[in-house]
């Protein structure tokens, strides 16, 4: 062991998931403060892998629960952007394979920006089926942010090719020809949820990054829409945009 060099052993400990394997016992014995500052992260980063692996199978619990009643092709709906001042609803459906397994899913707010764009990547090329659905904030005004939510998830629902046998859907009970089981904070509880939780938010920061750039002075890229300081004293000095909801207050008074 000795005659590897630190870097060297650092790159063979890279490739090792197991700690039974051999070089694992082998470097403990090294009494270089480097091995052993390695083998220490190396093992921290095991069991940091062991914990995503024991959460993402918890979050399968739901779906796990409906293909032993028969169900197979089991959608996760989730919605973005019901707080803003400004840009639409978007709600997503994605139908995952059984097999499928990503380790760090979860509630998409809960993760970071760059990360949460590699997950949607992967959620959608591994995903048996996904639709993502936009309510304008012309349509929110009409209907009220509610209605424009549960529109959202109908949309995307119905749209999804092939057609689900069962739905979970984030703390909703929507009405629709398929089965539904409603789930409190489901997207930090159900992987399908959590996947539609991402496929929505990348999708809808996006449209706000694009609507950045046609009124740069709302700073829409960094709020997404929300009711910031900046924000707000943008509407006050610049007014509205056809893109904000007039229904909500503090925009309305100010109509």
């Amino acid at each position: 062991m000795e005659k590897l060099s630190i870097g060297e052993i650092g790159a063979i400990l890279s490739l090792k998931k197991d700690e039974t394997d051999p070089f694992i016992s082998e470097a403990e014995k090294d009494g270089r403060k480097g091995v052993q500052k390695l083998l220490m992260k190396w093992k921290k980063d095991r069991e940091e892998e062991k914990k995503l692996k024991e959460k993402f199978y918890e979050m399968t619990l739901f779906e796990r629960k409906a293909r032993s009643r028969g169900y197979k092709l089991i959608a996760g709906i989730d919605e973005a952007g019901r707080g803003p001042l400004a840009g639409p609803v978007v709600a997503a459906a994605v139908i995952l394979p059984e097999d499928f397994f990503l380790p760090g899913l979860d509630d998409s707010k809960k993760i970071p920006a760059r990360k949460r764009h590699e997950y949607e990547r992967i959620i959608k090329q591994e995903a048996l089926a996904f639709y993502v659905s936009f309510v304008s904030a012309q349509e929110i005004d009409r209907l009220n942010i509610y209605q424009a939510t549960i529109k959202a998830m109908k949309t995307a629902a119905a749209s999804l090719n092939p057609i689900p046998d069962y739905l979970l859907v984030d703390a909703v009970n929507l009405e629709t020809p398929f089965p539904v089981e409603p789930i409190i904070k489901g997207d930090a509880k159900s992987i399908s949820i959590a996947a539609a939780s991402i496929l929505a938010k990348s999708a809808r920061d996006r449209f706000m990054v694009e609507l950045a750039q046609m009124y740069p002075s709302y700073g829409f890229e960094k709020n997404m829409g929300y009711g910031t300081k900046e924000h707000l004293g943008a509407i006050e000095k610049y007014g509205a945009t056809p893109y904000h909801r007039k229904s909500f207050a503090p925009i309305k008074p100010t109509m």
